[in-house]
């Protein structure tokens, strides 16, 4: 990848629209752009100017340029191929193609710190095509899947976890996990991490100073003072990795399997969470035959419903392998809600149901409490009624009437924990895995210190607790990591 080369792509999701961008970014944006535009007036730097697209004088054909979707993410590096010339003949004068709003960013204050010029045109994808080969035809290349981000963490505009933000930004489902992307867009697992990284260079740099000038008696700190030293660098990161339960949920979402026997009101309360008749509902017992899903946001976290087969003993083929299914579904989900038919009791498949959800986060739902002749309060119960082999709470619901529904989307958001109104805490595989490996390199260190070992050893676990945090941010991130990372982004972005 050559920073030195103009980039160009169609920058707004594939497909027709009311207005498409085509992002040029590098040192000769202004020259590649300037035979394509009209302008009513000249390009000053933030400010948007009106004007036409039109077909640049001289051009004695058209250059046919395979031009991938700019929604598309791929790993594979994108290679700017340019066919034959077909040969057409120029039109006597410059013709007009559209009208456009062309915005233009100076170097340096743009996003990749190279000059950009953005070209507004309607969403024509014949249209915004035919910009990106004008603009090949006069030398630019095609950009690769997240190279114009590449650049601004290469240039230094962003560090790399800002980089990642903007790609978990893009990708967002639910205003929660935007607000999210938002905050390490802004730099707020970095800021969390700095004085982290800074005590460890203090560390780091004492044993160093007591490593190279021990032969004019630069006093050593003692193993108490490095133990404590250490300590205070681990607190924090051990703090910032017990956030990722919460972060990764944020990130992924979660998965809700809601199960029990058949006729007990699962599609009816299915449907109330989804907020539509999504599901099948009748009279008729075993109605679901087959696992019926929906994403659904509760508490700005994505959360997929699953409802399932009611379990009993099969009638017939089809509801043994929905059935099977459902069970599956219990298995898989990160949260069980087992409803039952609070007009009838608990019952031996209750129990059972209860039994194989063993382990697993469960909320035991009572529905039809408008049929139930007593009502009794059990929100937040502890299991009494469902046995005590298990730890589990209980809410009273009737999908029928709505009562209880907003209950039990409390109950889950309980189960869902959290660290909301923290910034800064971790949502990415990558970055949970490398606070990982600092905080098992700090153990090596609290080791060595007790075993008495030689400082210049010691540093070496100091330096491996200090390589991971490096890389969060990019300061020592390969290429590879690098490339693997922005392949994941659109073209364009």
């Amino acid at each position: 990848m050559n920073l030195d080369d103009t980039i160009v792509a169609i920058a707004t999701p594939g497909g027709r629209g009311g207005i498409g961008v085509v992002r040029l970014a590098g040192p000769r944006a202004r020259e590649i752009a300037s035979p394509i535009l009209r302008l009513k007036h000249g390009l000053d730097p933030g400010r948007a100017v009106f004007g036409e697209l039109i077909e640049p004088e001289g051009i004695n054909s058209t250059e046919e340029v395979k031009i991938p979707a700019p929604s598309a993410s791929s790993g594979q590096a994108l290679a700017a191929k340019s066919a034959a010339r077909t040969g057409h003949p120029a039109p006597e004068t410059s013709g007009r193609i559209d009208e456009v709003v062309v915005t233009y960013f100076a170097k340096p204050h743009s996003y990749t710190t190279d000059d950009i010029i953005e070209i507004s045109a309607h969403g024509s994808p014949i249209v915004l095509r035919h910009i990106v080969e004008l603009c090949v035809a006069a030398g630019a290349r095609l950009a690769e899947p997240g190279e114009f981000t590449m650049r601004a963490f290469l240039n230094g505009r962003v560090d790399l976890t800002q980089a990642e933000a903007v790609r978990d930004l893009i990708d967002s489902q639910t205003l929660y996990q935007a607000k999210v992307a938002a905050q390490q867009l802004e730099g707020a697992l970095s800021r969390r991490l700095q004085p982290i990284k800074q005590k460890l260079v203090e560390l780091i740099a004492v044993l160093e100073a007591g490593i190279d000038f021990a032969e004019d008696d630069v006093s050593v700190m003692p193993d108490a003072a490095i133990l404590s030293h250490i300590a205070a660098v681990r607190a924090p990161l051990e703090q910032l990795s017990a956030t990722f339960a919460y972060g990764k949920i944020v990130h992924e979402g979660l998965t809700l399997a809601i199960v029990g026997r058949p006729n007990v009101g699962k599609s009816s309360l299915f449907n109330r969470l989804v907020e539509r008749e999504r599901a099948i509902v009748t009279a008729t017992p075993g109605t679901t035959r087959d696992l019926v899903s929906e994403t659904v946001a509760i508490g700005g976290i994505p959360v997929k419903l699953v409802d399932t087969a009611g379990i009993r003993v099969a009638l017939d083929e089809a509801e043994s392998i929905g059935i099977r299914k459902s069970k599956e579904a219990l298995t898989d989900a990160d949260l069980v809600l087992v409803v039952v038919d609070a007009s009838q009791g608990e019952t031996a498949e209750d129990a059972e149901l209860l039994r194989q959800a063993e382990g697993r986060a469960v909320v035991v739902v009572e529905n039809k409490s408008d049929l139930k002749a007593e009502k009794i309060p059990t929100s937040g119960k502890t299991g009494e009624t469902w046995g005590t082999r298990h730890l589990v709470c209980s809410v009273s619901t009737s999908a029928l009437t709505g009562e209880g529904i907003g209950e039990l989307r409390g109950e889950i958001l309980k189960h869902i924990g959290g660290a909301q109104g923290e910034s800064g805490f971790l949502t990415n595989v990558r970055h949970a895995g490398l606070i990982q490996d600092s905080l098992a390199a700090l153990t090596a260190a609290d080791t060595a210190v007790a075993t008495r070992v030689p400082h210049e050893m010691l540093l070496l676990d100091l330096y491996n607790a200090l390589r991971p945090l490096d890389a969060i941010t990019g300061a020592t991130t390969t290429d590879d990591i690098l490339n693997l990372i922005f392949s994941t982004f659109c073209i364009g972005k």
